[in-house]
Formats: structure tokens, sequence, C-alpha cells
């Protein structure tokens, strides 16, 4: 790539993505307070199964998954121990459970934390405020780091 080659191009676009990021940092920071607005619900909220049905559908459609599971399972199956199918059906099965959990576990905790944020105007504030300064400070880090060859 070009900007592989000349220090200039790459000086340019890392100069360039880092006063974005300032820039978006500093409008995350100054609408901080906006926040608490944005997070309360529009609509009604909708039955628990259907949030369940959207998340399998979406889990199970995900090509990375199908792809990820391709690529390893067979790296743990020993065609000497027997059915190669079942053994993959069973790796994939403990894979799936696996997931199902933890997924579960970040979904509830996720969900409890936004209820605890949205009920303090404060809270979502300072969230706000923090997330800007953040994303202030990465894009500085990255205009005052050098390229390393």
């Amino acid at each position: 790539m070009l900007a592989e080659r000349s220090v200039a191009i790459f000086t340019v676009l890392k100069l360039f993505g880092a006063a974005y990021l300032v820039f978006l940092g500093a409008k995350t920071f100054r609408e901080r307070r906006s926040l608490a607005a944005a997070l309360q619900p529009t609509v009604d909220a909708q039955p628990g199964s259907r949030y369940v049905r959207q998340a399998f559908i979406v889990g199970v459609t995900n090509p990375k998954t199908v792809i990820f599971l391709v690529a390893i399972l067979p790296g743990f199956v020993n065609s000497t121990d027997g059915h190669v199918p079942e053994q993959i059906l069973l790796l994939g099965l403990v894979f799936s459970a696996i997931a199902i959990i933890c997924d579960s576990i970040w979904g509830l905790a996720a969900g409890t934390f936004r209820s605890w944020f949205t009920r303090s105007p404060d809270r979502l504030q300072l969230i706000g405020g923090v997330g800007g300064l953040s994303i202030i400070a990465i894009g500085i880090r990255l205009a005052l780091t050098g390229r390393k060859d």
C-alpha cells in the first residue's frame, strides 16, 4: 500500500485520524448531557421472547461463527476414536452451550448496568464525559506516536 511506503502520506493519514478522534471526543464530551434523553425508551418494551429469538437468529446466521467452527473443530477430532461426525457434533454442542451461557451473562449484566446508569442523569453525564475525554486522549496519543519500522 502507498501509505506503507511513504512516510509523508502515513503521517498525514495518522494526523487526520488523530484529529478526527479529538473532534469526536470533544463532541461526545460537549453533548454528554444529552445522553439521558438518548437512552430513554422511545417505543414500548418488547417481550423477552422476541429478544431471545432475535439473538438466536443473529447467532445462527453469523458467518464468522461457522467459519470459526469449520476451521477449529476438525483439529480436536481424532479419527481413531470413532465416528468423526459425532465428535464434531458433540464439540459443536459444547461450544454452543458455552456461548449461550457466556452471552446470557453478558446480556444480563449489560441490562443491569444500563438500568443502573439510566436511573441517574449524573451517572450518564459522568460516563459521557469520561468517554469523550478518553477518545480525546487516544487521538492525542495517536498524533504523538512515531512510526516504527
